[in-house]
């Protein structure tokens, strides 16, 4: 195993002397144009194309197909990390299987998500029931699929990330941190709460992936921001969660800043409200829809990019340890401007995860 190691370490450190960081990304690289493998990289970043149970827009299967190709445009140096790069940052294969999973299962959510529209009580149809439980139990595979891939990377010491598909696609990745960590907190950045119990009848629903992390009693806390967007079952669950689910919502966050309460001061107060360990989990909706208008539920409002990368920022510096990340809801429009948006934001992302690893 040491030799392994060694040879690795060697192979890797030729590749960053002979790597040129400022030329264009070569036709055979990976994620930003890096020489990396697996094996060399300390990031690795796991790609989920998956929405089988969105309820408005689609496209998000080729999110992570979109990043990829959009992060050949990106830039090496980065400011704030300039030798972010050299720590080795590797995407995995888009699994195949998986995205024809997600194909098939999603017609299958459509009939049901047109029948409700249409009146019908799914508990009260056969053909519906059936329908129903294969989409769960489609779902759930997928779940158990970024358990596994999420788990053999941790054991492996690697620092991970991960790129959907909707925001159902973290779930395994939440049971695999909690396997790892006897306690960790989640700082969601998002438009929606995702608190919802069984959305649609679906219990892995995008819209309530917020609701599942939390039956996991490993997650000590949520730390929600930029929510715009919600139901009253929704403010329920956060009212009687006794704090354990703490919201930043973008009407209150934007209200304070015109009282005169600048965006630092309020990221240190959600900095404050988060554990020790935190994993981000990110979806795109919380920046402004012109940051990414072909997401899958847009809503008015939301966060500029560089607000983000500071508060991302601010939590890297800090006490509290970055221990992984999601990024999801990037969707393919007819032109490369979300995956271009979306390679950017998940470069700092390995940034602040690199940074607060060391």
């Amino acid at each position: 195993m040491k030799k392994k190691s060694q040879s690795v370490s060697s192979a890797k450190l030729n590749k960053i002397q002979s790597f040129d960081p400022n030329g264009p990304a070569l036709a055979d690289a990976n994620v930003f144009g890096l020489p990396f493998n697996e094996e060399e990289s300390d990031i690795v970043i796991v790609p989920v194309p998956w929405e089988a149970t969105v309820s408005y827009g689609g496209g998000t299967t080729k999110g992570p197909e979109a990043i990829l190709e959009a992060s050949m445009q990106v830039d090496l140096y980065h400011a704030e990390f300039p030798e972010l790069w050299k720590r080795g940052i590797y995407m995995q294969d888009v699994p195949a299987a998986l995205y024809k999973k997600s194909k098939e299962t999603r017609k299958k959510a459509e009939k049901i998500i047109a029948s409700l529209y249409d009146g019908k009580k799914v508990d009260k149809d056969p053909g519906l029931r059936k329908l129903l439980s294969e989409v769960n139990e489609g779902s759930a595979g997928m779940i158990a699929a970024v358990k596994k891939t999420c788990s053999d990377l941790l054991k492996k010491g690697k620092l991970v990330g991960m790129v959907g598909g909707d925001h159902s696609t973290p779930m395994g990745f939440f049971q695999a941190l909690a396997e790892k960590y006897p306690s960790y907190g989640i700082l969601q950045i998002d438009a929606h709460m995702d608190l919802r119990k069984a959305y649609e009848g679906f219990t892995w629903s995008h819209a309530s992936i917020m609701y599942n992390a939390l039956q996991l009693k490993q997650v000590k806390k949520l730390v929600q921001v930029g929510i715009r967007d919600f139901c009253k079952e929704e403010a329920d669950y956060v009212k009687n969660s006794n704090k354990r689910v703490e919201v930043f919502s973008y009407a209150d966050v934007a209200a304070k800043r015109y009282e005169g309460i600048t965006w630092k001061k309020q990221c240190e107060q959600i900095i404050q409200a988060l554990p020790e360990f935190v994993h981000i989990s990110f979806d795109i909706d919380g920046l402004d829809p012109k940051l990414c208008p072909n997401t899958g539920t847009p809503v008015a409002g939301g966060f500029e990019f560089h607000e983000i990368t500071y508060l991302l920022s601010m939590l890297a510096k800090s006490k509290k340890k970055i221990i992984s990340f999601d990024l999801n809801e990037v969707s393919q429009g007819k032109d490369d401007w979300d995956g271009n948006v979306g390679a950017r934001m998940l470069f700092h992302l390995c940034g602040v995860l690199a940074a607060s690893s060391r």
